[in-house]
């Protein structure tokens, strides 16, 4: 008679096979992106043009005068940006865990939206008025955070880019990378930190004030990580933020003196 066999005991964590995970999550994903923002942002300082003459699109046409074709490339490119997403919950059920214990999950609703949105509200006003201020300074390359052509798919595709940003990186720069240094071994507030500077590095294409601010979201993201839990609130308001400031900026683009 065939008996099946016991199923194998999860993986135990050390803190070598944790730098090791870390690292493998990282090269394809974040850290990999942080790599290229550094070579974007030493062309951006050697180009002939100050950085505020320069333009960082953020979500651009990618086939222009072809939109079926545009459309088709966007949802690919949406869908293998989050794809690491998907590496991070096969690691985690490997190491006997899931995404509910980073807090990626559905089970508190209203709680997550209310404290996503409450967020949401905190760091958007503040980060668009230290947008403004830092490409005055002229410290910072002009952002344009969606340039896609006037089409019906024109706002789902932003709306989309906007949750994908959301998910990728409060799932693995928030709740995956500080769960791990935690495992590892590593205070609290030193594994923020790193986190926070991650988080601003691959924003440094868009300059330098793109990574301070961003190293301050992370600073505040990640004191809300560690006193909620949970990554799913991170994931509302970065989402929030986004959809606001790609739609907001494909409607308004042109139309106010204020915004660059």
């Amino acid at each position: 008679m065939h008996t099946s066999s016991p199923p194998a005991p999860a993986p135990v964590l050390t803190p070598r096979l944790i730098r090791a995970e870390v690292g493998a999550v990282l090269s394809v994903s974040l850290g990999a992106s942080a790599l290229v923002a550094v070579v974007r942002l030493i062309g951006a300082l050697t180009a002939p043009r100050e950085l505020q003459n320069q333009q960082a699109v953020l979500v651009g046409s990618l086939a222009p005068g072809r939109p079926w074709l545009d459309l088709s490339l966007q949802l690919v490119q949406i869908a293998i940006a989050v794809a690491p997403v998907g590496l991070v919950a096969y690691l985690l059920v490997r190491s006997g865990e899931s995404m509910r214990t980073i807090g990626a999950d559905f089970r508190r609703p209203g709680f997550d939206l209310a404290r996503g949105a409450a967020l949401a509200a905190a760091i958007g006003g503040s980060g668009l008025a230290f947008y403004l201020a830092v490409v005055a300074l002229g410290v910072n390359l002009t952002v344009v955070p969606g340039a896609l052509p006037q089409v019906w798919w024109q706002v789902p595709v932003l709306l989309l880019a906007a949750a994908q940003n959301g998910v990728l990186e409060e799932v693995i720069v928030a709740g995956y990378l500080l769960h791990r240094m935690d495992q590892a071994g590593w205070g609290p507030w030193k594994a923020v930190a790193v986190s926070s500077v991650l988080r601003g590095s691959y924003h440094l294409y868009q300059g330098f004030g793109g990574f301070v601010g961003n190293v301050v979201m992370g600073l505040v993201f990640g004191w809300a990580y560690r006193r909620w839990g949970r990554a799913m609130p991170l994931i509302v308001a970065h989402t929030l933020i986004d959809s606001v400031a790609f739609v907001g900026y494909a409607f308004l683009r042109g139309r106010v003196s204020w915004l660059p």
